[in-house]
């Protein structure tokens, strides 16, 4: 087990209606000016926008809008976010949506305390020292940004979707009412589970092997988030799957299931060439594409943990034979990813005369250097996946 600091810092209200305490709160926390962000028309058709400008309003909080955050976010409006909290000298930022808002939200919140291009930062040019408060109210259950240290942002104009890592980004309260789900779309909450499962199983398929707890705490979270995913996508108003949906969430990727081991994020960064490139393709649909394809590649020189996770949680029988019970593990889940709607090959989403060969140069810088992981990725590999992935 190597060295490691944990830091979750983020306050939680959990449950039935408490995204109508936000207003009392910020007034309680001595906030004066606030900056509402999301993304397009969902929150005002679900009455959700109602109830928050009511709370900020019987608490006569100041607040100014910036709606529009898209799926993969981009680098345009949250500069254009730097510029409205800079002007009206807001000391929170209210970010009200899933990942992309959240992250959007982190951004603005980094780049409004520099002088700095925002974007910098997410080429890991510059290094943030300070940001804006942000308080979240989660609206569907996947990224799992309500409590993490990362942000990931879009930049359509060279085509790279980057992130960083920063403690200061973390929120400091997020408002988690399992409610607010009901709505998501079928194809969404699969992208949920998808994304839930893959921030934890990019922290277990590691090189360690002595994290036992660690390890424990991620087969629980997995295990359930199978089972309670697949009763969400038959009844969307379940509230106890949705629930557990939405705390897995937040403890996927608030770095639980990573003490004590050296993670990668090896398939996120494959992924975020793929919709980097194609700005269609949802964050979480590429990794179900690209996940079996990865793992099997992996498989044929690691399989030692692909067998430990598909016994272990994929619920294969041990035969004693690490790279057959991997396997069978990789295509057990990818079945799972088809049957709650999820893509797994890149034909699924009508993509065609895909740029292979390009999206492994920009994960590579041109062959320079390897993907890290449980095993190293050269260019060559990339493309090998990539192709892979493409179709049956």
């Amino acid at each position: 087990m190597v060295n490691f600091e944990f830091y979750s810092p983020t306050k939680i209200f959990f449950g039935k209606d408490v995204e109508l305490k936000v207003g009392n709160v910020i007034k309680e926390k001595g906030y004066k000016k606030v900056l509402l962000h999301y993304g397009k028309s969902s929150i005002i058709k679900s009455g959700l926008y109602d109830r928050i400008i009511n709370s900020l309003k019987e608490n006569q909080i100041d607040y100014l809008e910036l709606g529009g955050v898209e799926p993969n976010p981009k680098i345009d409006l949250v500069r254009k976010g730097v510029q409205l909290v800079k002007e009206a000298e807001v000391d929170l930022i209210l970010a009200v949506g899933g990942g992309s808002v959240i992250d959007s939200a982190k951004l603005i919140g980094v780049g409004a305390k520099s002088m700095v291009d925002p974007w910098l930062y997410s080429i890991q040019k510059e290094t943030p020292l300070e940001t804006v408060d942000l308080m979240v109210i989660l609206t569907i259950a996947a990224a799992g940004s309500e409590l993490s240290n990362s942000c990931v942002i879009t930049n359509p104009d060279v085509t790279l979707k980057r992130g960083f890592n920063s403690e200061i980004i973390r929120p400091k309260y997020a408002f988690l009412n399992p409610e607010l789900t009901y709505s998501v779309s079928k194809f969404q909450t699969g992208c949920g589970i998808v994304d839930i499962l893959m921030h934890t199983l990019e922290r277990y398929l590691v090189h360690e092997d002595d994290a036992n707890l660690t390890f424990r705490f991620a087969e629980g979270l997995m295990k359930t988030v199978l089972e309670e995913g697949l009763k969400a996508i038959n009844n969307p108003y379940d509230y106890t799957s949705r629930a557990n949906l939405m705390l897995a969430s937040s403890l996927s990727h608030n770095g639980l299931t990573g003490m004590g081991v050296k993670w990668f994020f090896t398939v996120h960064k494959l992924e975020h060439e793929l919709s980097g490139f194609y700005d269609e393709v949802a964050h979480a649909a590429g990794l179900s594409i690209l996940y079996p394809a990865w793992a099997r590649f992996i498989s044929k020189k690691n399989s030692k943990k692909l067998a430990m996770f598909a016994r272990n949680v994929m619920n294969i029988e041990n035969s004693g034979d690490d790279f057959v019970d991997a396997n069978k593990g990789i295509d057990k889940l990818e079945d799972y990813f088809e049957l709650i709607g999820m893509p797994t090959r890149m034909t699924d989403l009508g993509l065609t005369n895909v740029k292979f060969e390009e999206m492994a140069d920009s994960a590579t810088d041109f062959g320079k250097k390897c993907v890290l992981g449980i095993e190293n990725l050269d260019k060559y590999d990339i493309i090998e996946i990539y192709k892979t992935s493409y179709n049956r």
